[in-house]
C-alpha cells in the first residue's frame, strides 16, 4: 500500500475533498502512482489527513467515477490502468502557479462526465441504509431475483411512466451494476449474429463493448436531428443504438418526426430492434422533458436502458433495462440463470430511496443546482468568446455539458494545449468519432456538474486569454 504524504490548507477556497482528489490525480499522471498501486483505505487516511471520513470517501468517489481508481470488494482502491495518460498530462504540468506546485496541475476540469458529490443526500442514504439493516432479516443475505427485487422494479417503472412516459411492467425489467453488464446480458439472449448501428459520434463505451463482442458494427452518419434514417438503411443493421433524449456527445434532442421515423425502420423486418440509451434524460433547460422513444412504441421494438449514475452517483452501480415482450422471452430461455449482481440490501435501499420521496427530491435540488451552473457558464460565454462569429454554443439545452464549436484557425489539440498550461482541463469532440470528420471545426466539449459558478467564471476567463487569436 502507498503512504500519501499530502498537506491539506484548511484556507483555500478549494473543498477539502477535491485537494485530497487533486494530489492523488496528479500522483497518477505523473506515475507517481502506478496501475496497480492499492491507495490507503478511507478510514486511515482520514484518520492520517484529520478530516471526516465522508471527505475522503468523495475524493475516491471521484476518481472512481472518471476512472482514475478501481475499487475491488473487501481490499480496497487501486490505482486503474492509464497506460498514455502520463504524456497526455505533460503539457499542463509546464504551467507552474501556485496551486500546480503543490501537485495541483488541473486547476478547473470541465469533464463532461462529472456528477457533484457534494450534493449528494448522505443524510437520507444514511438513514434509510440503518433502515434496511435494523431487523435481522436473514432473507436480505440470500440471492435474490436475477431480474432484482420486484418492489425496486415496480419503483422504477412508476417513476419511469411518471417522468418519462415509458410503458413497462416490473416483469419487463432487470435491474443490474451498471449499463455494460445489462448490455452484455443483453448480448445473451440475442446472440452476437446481428450488426449494431452507431452515431457517429458516439458514446465509445458501449461501442467498444459490441465491438469486443464479436458484433459487426456500423456508423451512419448524423444531421441536425440525430441519426440519419436513410443511412441507416444502407448499412443493412438490424440493431439501432441511438441516444434520442440528449445524444452523446453532441447533445441533439432527438424531434418527433425522427423518432417516428426509426420506429417504422424497425417495424419494417422481423429481428429489428433500437436500443434507447436515456442516460441522463432527467436534466433538460429548455421546455419540458422530451419522452421517451420506447413511450411510442407500438410493435416491441424498443430495447430501454437507463442509469442511476448521472441523477444520484456513479457509486451507485445501479442500472436498469426493459426488455419488450419478445426478448423478455429470450431472457427467460437463455439468460435467467444468471445472478443478480446488484446486492438486496442495496436495491432495498434504492427502494425506499424511491418510494419516500427522497429521490425526486434530490433530482429537483440536483437540476437547480446544474442549471444554475449551466446559465452561468451560457452567461459567461456569450459575453466573452461568443461575441465573435469564431465561437459558437450548441447541445446547451440538456445534460450536463455543452459543445463550443471554434473557427479562429486552431485545432482542438491546440485550444486543449493552450487551456491546459493554464491548468483548465477542456475535451475534445474528436476522442469520440469512431469515424473520422475531416471537414468539421474544432469543437471542445465543456461539461459544468462538479465546477462551481466561482470556478466556472475564473475557467471561462482563462480560456478567452487563451484562445482569443
Amino acid at each position: 500500500m502507498n503512504e500519501l504524504t499530502m498537506s491539506l490548507d484548511a484556507k483555500s477556497k478549494t473543498p477539502l475533498y477535491e485537494q485530497i482528489y487533486l494530489y492523488i490525480k496528479n500522483e497518477i499522471r505523473t506515475a507517481q502512482l502506478r496501475s496497480g498501486d492499492k491507495l490507503p483505505s478511507t478510514r486511515a487516511l482520514c484518520r492520517y489527513l484529520e478530516v471526516s471520513r465522508s471527505t475522503v470517501e468523495l475524493a475516491y468517489e471521484q476518481l472512481l467515477s472518471e476512472g482514475y481508481v478501481e475499487a475491488e470488494p473487501c481490499r480496497g482502491f487501486f490505482v486503474a490502468d492509464v497506460e498514455g495518460l502520463y504524456q497526455l498530462g505533460r503539457p499542463a504540468a509546464r504551467y507552474r502557479g501556485a496551486d500546480t506546485a503543490k501537485g495541483t496541475d488541473c486547476l478547473y476540469d470541465f469533464t463532461p462526465n462529472g456528477v457533484d458529490l457534494n450534493s449528494f443526500p448522505y443524510n437520507a442514504w444514511r438513514k434509510l441504509s440503518k433502515e434496511s439493516l435494523l431487523d435481522d432479516r436473514a432473507e436480505l443475505f440470500r440471492l435474490g431475483n436475477p431480474q432484482g427485487e420486484y418492489g425496486l422494479r415496480s419503483a422504477i417503472c412508476s417513476y419511469l411512466h411518471q417522468a418519462r412516459g415509458v410503458n413497462c411492467d416490473p416483469e419487463q425489467m432487470i435491474i443490474g451494476a451498471g449499463n455494460d453488464y445489462l448490455l452484455m446480458l443483453l448480448a445473451t439472449m440475442t446472440g452476437q449474429d446481428h450488426t449494431v448501428a452507431f452515431e457517429n459520434p458516439t458514446y465509445r463505451q458501449a461501442y467498444r463493448l459490441f465491438e469486443n463482442l464479436s458484433f459487426r458494427i456500423r456508423t451512419v452518419d448524423m444531421d441536425s436531428r440525430g441519426m440519419d434514417v436513410k443511412e441507416l438503411e444502407a448499412s443493412g443493421a438490424d440493431i439501432a443504438f441511438v441516444m434520442p433524449s440528449h445524444q452523446y456527445p453532441l447533445g441533439i434532442v432527438m424531434p418527433i418526426k425522427r423518432r417516428l421515423e426509426l420506429l417504422r425502420w424497425a417495424g419494417k423486418q422481423e429481428g429489428r430492434y433500437i436500443i434507447e440509451d436515456d442516460y441522463d434524460s432527467e436534466f433538460r433547460y429548455k421546455g419540458k422533458p422530451i419522452p421517451a422513444l420506447q413511450g411510442y412504441d407500438s410493435q416491441e421494438k424498443v430495447i430501454y436502458i437507463g442509469t442511476f449514475s448521472k441523477a444520484i452517483a456513479p457509486a451507485i452501480r445501479m442500472s436498469y433495462l426493459v426488455l419488450p415482450q419478445p426478448l423478455l422471452k429470450l431472457y427467460q430461455e437463455r439468460s435467467r440463470f444468471l445472478n443478480s449482481t446488484v446486492s438486496k440490501v442495496d436495491q432495498l435501499i434504492l427502494e425506499k430511496f424511491i418510494g419516500n420521496g427522497y429521490f425526486e427530491r434530490h433530482l429537483n435540488k440536483t437540476r437547480a443546482l446544474y442549471k444554475s451552473r449551466h446559465d452561468t457558464l451560457l452567461s459567461c460565454l456569450k459575453s466573452s468568446l461568443c461575441r465573435t462569429e469564431a465561437f459558437r454554443i450548441s447541445g446547451e439545452n440538456a445534460g450536463v455539458h455543452l459543445l463550443l464549436h471554434v473557427q479562429n484557425g486552431m485545432s482542438e489539440e491546440e485550444l486543449i494545449r493552450r487551456a491546459g498550461r493554464r491548468g483548465v482541463r477542456v475535451y475534445g469532440l474528436s476522442e469520440y468519432d469512431v469515424e473520422p470528420r475531416p471537414k468539421a471545426p474544432a469543437t471542445i466539449l465543456l461539461g459544468y456538474a462538479n465546477m462551481s459558478e466561482e470556478k466556472i467564471v475564473e475557467a471561462v476567463k482563462i480560456l478567452t486569454e487563451e484562445w482569443k487569436v
